[in-house]
């Protein structure tokens, strides 16, 4: 492979692959134009404009990093996002030119050195999209993508499918042209047959379209430790961490679209060292490994790092869609500083039932935290109680009664989340989204009212959930509503007790009318026929009605969340 070639030549009578311990394909697509177009976008706009302009010189595609396994066999380990990225490009280009016509001989040539000659596949993805590449990438095999496992198999449709979308109009010039454009175009390539050396490389290099996270630099800094310092454990620990990181991205590829792969590792930093203090992961691993011997280390934060996500896919996944405490935890958001918590939990193996117990004492107190916001410090009140829950205290007991210590308490320094300060501050405008949550949880309350065994309603069960302004933002001049004075602008159209939990398309069909009209409409959730029932004497939604429902909303907060 040479150092200085195009993208044909190195792709040419070559086999490249994402070895199993990098990470899937990341880069994500944008599908409507926004101010800030995702990395798809960016390749595609980069490739439209070099080929409007007048230049003479060769598009460059960057530098990668190779890894040489033997003579054509080459492990990706800098410049996969961009190489994935290019054959599903050019994957949708032929697409598209065999729909115009056969290939020339030139062109299937182009093909086999690039994509596929017989059955050789020229670029594999990770294992486990592999097939899933292959088919529906390269050999345009349909398939059902409900059923799609990963995150990152997900993305590579959706890549493949807006290069389709953006071809699907475009004539054989066009095609040719950029074609060219991408087998022509010249790049820089550095193939090592040290691992340590390539891996030492990729921890001063960033990726063109995404900077390496946290949890990439501390798996390259693990690898090449391990190669310093491992003597005759080297070759096992390399192993064993590359099978920890296949496990791990495998988990990412699952979970991600709920949580930041940098956010756990900044929760196991916790949960490893057993303090809620820990923050900068980069900076305490580099000291550690830096002034001790860092081989014990590795291999027990490893460890670590693959069981927190290993439980955080169970979270997530299986128990998020079994229980409803763990399901009203992630639908509140925001949930940073529960994440420890829950991990040692299942690092414990405490029964379901205590991990939704856990689960929904823990929202009652980041609810608290998210509405009363206050600067004062939370971590300070939970460490303690946090580093005594181990292995010989899994009971509860303790984190439950801090936290009902610290809604209950008048003591200033402990005060800042409690019900008096909750009650003072909700009056005020609620984020949106908070709001949203707040009063699904109020619907499932009224619902359940008066009935045994009531299964409460998932939050997506509401479909396209909005918030509702009762009385509009922009003043109506017709009849239904409070004089819009300063007060009703300032104090009641945002506040808890003039929203509503409606769907999208039924908030479109309301828009800014009457309120006699939007009150005949409200007849789908509990909480709509509240209003009515509210409004039956007097046809009016003004300020006493208002706060009416605006005290409903905060007492059920207050004894039920």
């Amino acid at each position: 492979m040479e150092a200085s070639t195009t993208i044909k030549q190195m792709l040419a009578g070559n086999k490249i692959f994402v070895p199993a311990y990098q990470r899937a394909y990341s880069w994500d697509t944008e599908i409507e134009k926004t101010n800030t177009p995702k990395q798809v976008n960016v390749f595609l706009s980069d490739l439209i404009d070099y080929n409007k302009s007048s230049t003479k010189t060769r598009y460059y595609f960057g530098h990668f990093l190779f890894e040489e396994k033997e003579k054509t066999t080459f492990g990706v380990i800098d410049g996969q996002q961009r190489m994935t990225t290019i054959v599903i490009f050019l994957s949708a280009l032929f697409n598209r030119l065999k729909q115009i016509r056969v290939l020339k001989e030139v062109e299937q040539e182009t093909f086999e050195d690039i994509i596929k000659r017989n059955s050789t596949y020229r670029f594999d993805t990770v294992d486990y999209d592999k097939q899933l590449f292959r088919d529906y990438v390269i050999d345009q095999i349909k398939k059902d993508k409900k059923a799609l496992e990963t995150e990152s198999a997900k993305r590579i449709v959706v890549a493949f499918d807006f290069f389709n979308v953006h071809f699907s109009d475009k004539d054989e010039k066009y095609l040719l042209k950029m074609l060219d454009t991408i087998q022509n175009a010249s790049c820089t390539t550095h193939p090592v047959k040290d691992e340590s050396e390539a891996i030492q490389m990729f921890i001063f290099q960033n990726n063109r379209g995404k900077k390496p996270s946290h949890l990439e630099i501390i798996k390259a800094q693990f690898m090449f430790n391990v190669h310093l310092y491992g003597a005759e454990e080297k070759e096992s620990l390399i192993e064993e961490i590359k099978i920890r990181f296949e496990k791990i991205y495998k988990s990412i590829s699952s979970i991600e679209y709920r949580i930041n792969e940098d956010d756990v590792l900044a929760y196991t930093l916790r949960v490893h060292f057993n303090s809620l203090w820990e923050t900068n992961a980069i900076d305490k691993i580099n000291k550690l490994i830096s002034e001790t011997d860092p081989i014990p280390f590795i291999k027990s934060f490893t460890q670590s790092l693959a069981i927190s996500f290993e439980h955080l896919t169970t979270f997530f996944g299986k128990d998020e869609r079994e229980n409803i405490e763990i399901h009203s935890l992630v639908t509140l958001g925001g949930i940073g500083i529960a994440m420890p918590f829950i991990i040692k939990a299942y690092k414990f193996g405490l029964p379901t039932t205590k991990i939704n117990l856990l689960c929904k004492n823990l929202e009652s107190l980041v609810l608290r935290h998210r509405l009363i916001g206050t600067r004062a410090n939370i971590t300070s009140r939970l460490n303690d109680v946090y580093q005594k829950f181990n292995t010989e205290n899994i009971e509860l007991k303790q984190i439950i009664d801090r936290i009902e210590f610290l809604k209950t308490t008048k003591d200033w320094w402990w005060s800042y989340w409690s019900n008096s300060e909750l009650e003072h501050l909700i009056h005020g405008a609620i984020n949106h989204s908070t709001a949203k949550y707040i009063l699904w949880k109020y619907e499932n309350y009224l619902e359940g009212q008066g009935k045994s065994g009531y299964s409460p309603t998932r939050f997506e069960k509401i479909v396209s959930p909005e918030l509702e302004h009762i009385a509009p933002q922009t003043e109506n001049p017709e009849t239904g509503y409070d004089k819009y004075d300063e007060e009703f602008i300032n104090q009641y159209i945002d506040c808890l007790g003039n929203y509503l939990l409606i769907s999208k398309s039924h908030n479109c069909s309301i828009g800014n009318r009457p309120f006699l009209e939007k009150r005949t409409s409200y007849t789908y959730l509990a909480q709509q026929r509240e209003i009515l029932d509210l409004t039956k004497d007097e046809v009016i939604w003004n300020k006493e009605k208002i706060d009416i429902r605006h005290k409903k909303l905060v007492d059920f907060i207050l004894q039920k969340l």
